[in-house]
Parts: structure tokens; sequence; C-alpha cells
């Protein structure tokens, strides 16, 4: 199927999803009339959209953990436990790194190797390989919306049978799954391949089913500029929009500057939006997610407590929808239920305290935004001109020409000439441009808050920089300032 920036017909749509559904033995427990049925008789309290909304109306900020294992009684006694004990508004299923990449034949060696272990021997659930019945059980067992996370470039199949199972959100999109997480995969084949599950979604929506989709915030989660995964966000959205999604979490990743962490999740939900009206999209419900820091983290227990609260200030004063929240086991790997349940316990306690506060306009927060706003329209008016009006063609030559770049991919389809550095106040900015398409007086402004920084520290504006950032929290500072650095 030839890329296009259009709503699939009923007829594309199923013509390839005979296929698709034939990638496992269980796409055959697929049966969409029934599985809308299914979502139509869910009650409210089990709908992701329907809770996002209320926590949109209210001002309140929901706190979302990721979790994840292998085997079906043990992935519900983990979520309930994440409820219960944690006190999460909204429950997630991790999938494991074997789906991710569609291996669905190791899923199942995995599944079989931790029946007889006794534990999980994969790095989260594989919503494939249990089917719709096996996820199904997962639904009916716990007491919250349950969103699926992942990672997939092609999450075709994986979507078809835990939306029919009752999952009524799913995290993803075509720029978001493939950039950050593959090497070789195009980035044609996922917007095609996303395009797909959103229509998929908005076949949903057509017989009054409301699935909530996200796109995939932080990308690398490192040192990410907020213009360029806002810009990202946005096209996702209008991707989405265009296929029929109706209700769309958009996703911001922790940078640490506090008044940048709220500028960026401000001006994101106010600029898609704008977009969403430009586009025709009037009926689109946009919320926001704010993923606490994404980076290294210290190993010390106490203070990885303290940039959890941190990642909570800011997502509640933001005014975030809702918080992904980290554990602080996060620095040793998968995290024990006990420390996920507890980093949930920090984060909501800190959210309670900010409940009702946002934080408040002042200058330094109008530049900020005005400025994200700029940087943003820039890129996404160079897309859109190099699809000759098609946003989806333009996304493919936005990252041929490196208008589009993401700091730190994998992907070979990835430019890697952009590059970031804090400023002195820990503002993420860019440090080389590449072939972005910004103004000489946005270049100028960029240039000088980070010339800033090296005037104080006495050192040369270079690459160093990053990488002091890059481990600067995982060391107890947000700014990777040199050793001998006296403040």
């Amino acid at each position: 199927m030839k890329l296009k920036f259009k709503k699939w017909t009923e007829e594309e749509f199923f013509s390839i999803r005979e296929e698709v559904l034939k990638q496992w033995p269980t796409g055959k427990e697929v049966d969409l009339e029934e599985a809308i049925r299914y979502h139509k008789a869910l009650p409210d309290h089990k709908s992701f959209s329907k809770k996002l909304i209320d926590a949109k109306k209210k001002g309140i900020t929901l706190a979302q953990p990721r979790a994840g294992v292998a085997l079906i009684s043990e992935h519900i006694e983990l979520l309930n436990f994440l409820d219960t004990e944690g006190g999460a508004d909204l429950l997630p299923s991790t999938i494991d790194a074997y789906t991710r990449q569609n291996k669905y034949e190791n899923c199942q060696h995995g599944i079989e190797e931790s029946e007889k272990a006794g534990r999980s021997l994969l790095n989260g659930f594989p919503g494939v390989n249990h089917g719709v019945k096996g996820c199904r059980e997962v639904v009916e067992a716990v007491n919250l919306p349950l969103q699926m996370r992942h990672g997939t470039p092609d999450a075709r199949l994986l979507s078809e049978i835990m939306m029919a199972a009752g999952f009524t959100s799913n995290e993803g999109g075509g720029i978001t799954y493939n950039i950050p997480y593959a090497k070789d995969v195009s980035i044609e084949q996922t917007l095609i391949d996303w395009q797909y599950i959103d229509r998929l979604v908005g076949y949903y929506e057509e017989k009054g089913v409301s699935i909530n989709r996200e796109p995939f915030g932080p990308l690398t989660g490192t040192l990410v500029p907020p213009s360029m995964s806002n810009v990202v966000q946005i096209l996702e959205c209008l991707l989405a929009a265009e296929q029929g999604v109706k209700n769309l979490t958009l996703g911001y990743g922790q940078c640490g500057n506090l008044v940048q962490d709220v500028a960026a999740v401000r001006a994101l939900e106010e600029q898609a939006t704008e977009y969403c009206k430009e586009y025709g999209y009037n009926d689109v419900v946009i919320t926001t997610v704010f993923h606490q820091w994404m980076g290294g983290f210290p190993a010390d227990e106490a203070k990885a407590f303290g940039v959890i609260s941190n990642g909570a200030s800011a997502a509640a004063l933001a005014g975030a929808t809702k918080v992904i929240v980290k554990t602080p086991h996060e620095a040793l790997g998968i995290p024990t239920k006990e420390a996920n349940a507890a980093g949930i316990r920090a984060t909501k306690m800190v959210l309670n305290l900010l409940s009702n506060q946002k934080l408040p306009k002042s200058d330094a927060l109008t530049a900020e935004i005005t400025l994200i706003k700029k940087e943003v329209k820039q890129i996404f008016d160079k897309i859109v001109e190099a699809g000759n009006g098609d946003l989806a063609v333009g996304v493919v030559k936005a990252f041929e020409t490196g208008v589009l770049d993401i700091p730190f991919a994998p992907s070979r389809y990835n430019a890697g000439k952009m590059m970031p550095a804090r400023d002195n106040e820990g503002k993420i900015r860019y440090l080389e441009f590449g072939n972005l398409p910004f103004t000489e007086d946005v270049k100028k402004f960029n240039r000088e808050q980070i010339e800033i920084r090296a005037k104080v520290e006495n050192r040369e504006v270079g690459f160093q920089m990053t990488v002091d950032d890059i481990f600067a929290v995982g060391k107890g500072a947000l700014i990777g300032r040199p050793e001998n650095f006296k403040g």
C-alpha cells in the first residue's frame, strides 16, 4: 500500500486485515463485532477515554505505572497489587521484547519456561500469544482501565488482539515506536502499519466505542529538546485523527527544568488543539501525559525517590492529565512490585499536595512557551512543504533530509546530526542544528544560552557538555558541570 495522508477506506483496511490476523494462530480469536459489543458493556470505570476526560474536567493528574510479566495469573496479581497497594489510577500491560519484534515463537518458549521456573522469564506481557481469551482474563480481573504499552514498530496484530479483549488504550505511533526503538525499519513502513492501527481505532469509534491513543512522548528519553518531541507528538496526533481517532493523549518526557517542562506541556496541548482545528478535526479530545525522568537514575533509593517526586511536582504544576511513574529501582533493572507500588505512592502524595496548584504565568514561562511554539511551527511548516501538503509523505522526507532529527536514536533512517545540551538553568537547547529549518534568530538564541553556561563553567562550547549532561542526574545533579566547577 502506498503511503498517503488520507483516511483509509473500509475496503483498504479490511483487505490488509485478513493477512494481519494470520500472523499467529490467536489472530483467529478476534471477532470485531463481538469485541465492539464487549466494549459497550464495559463499565465506565474501565474506560481509559472516560477517565481521562473526567480528570481533564476536574483539573487533576492521574498516576499510571509501567508493569508486565509473562504469565496471566502473575500479571493479574501484579496489576491488582499496583492498584490496591500503590493506588494507581490507570493500569498498564507492558509488552515483552520478543512481541515488540513480532517473534511470537520466542514468546511461546518464554511462556513455557516461565511456567516451569515459576517466575517471569520475559520482560513483559506477551499479549499476542495469550490471545483474546487470555488478555480478557486480565480485563475481567482488574478494576481500572487498561493500556497496552510496548515499543512495537508493527503492532497491528497486538492491537487487534488486545483491543478485542477489552483494552481501552494503546500507546505508540509510526514515528515514536520506530525511530527510538528500531535500527532497520523504514519510517514509511511504520507509518503505514500505524495508520492501520489508527484506522482500526477509528472503526471502533464509528461503532460507538472510544479507544484512547497515546503517542510515545519521550522518544529516546535523552536530552530531547521540547520542540522536537512536541512536533512529533502533533504529527502523530494529526495522522491518528485523520484515520478517525477521537481521544488522544499527547506525551512529554521530563527535561528537568521546571519552567521549561511546564511550558512544554502547555505549549503541546495548545498547539495540538490549534492544528487539529486547522485540519478540521473538531471533535478530537486532547489530554496530556508527563513521563517522569527517563534518563539515568541514581542507584541510591532515597535519591531515586527525590527524582520521582521532582517529576510528580512538574507533572502537577504543568497541569498534565496523567503522569507515568518511575520506581526507586530504575538503576537496578526490572523493579519488584513493592518498589513499583512505592513509586506510585510517592507520586500520589506529591500530586495530592499540589492538587489545586498550577505554576502561575510569568514572563519566563510565557517566553519559553512562545519559543517552543515558534520552533515547532518552523519544523512543521517545512514538513508540509516537503510533502507538498501531504503530512505522511512529508514526515518520510523530513527524516531523509534531517528536518526531523531525534538525538541518540538507533534508527539508520534518522540523521543524527542534531545535538542538544543544557543551558545554565538546565533547559535543553540545540547545540548543533544539523539540518533543522530554524530561522537565524532561533539559532542565535539557542547558541547564546549555551554560551552563557560555557562562560560560567569556564570551558568551550562543545559535545563534552552533552556527555556530561547525559550522566548528570545519575550522579545527583541536573546540569553536567565540569569536575573542577566551583559554582
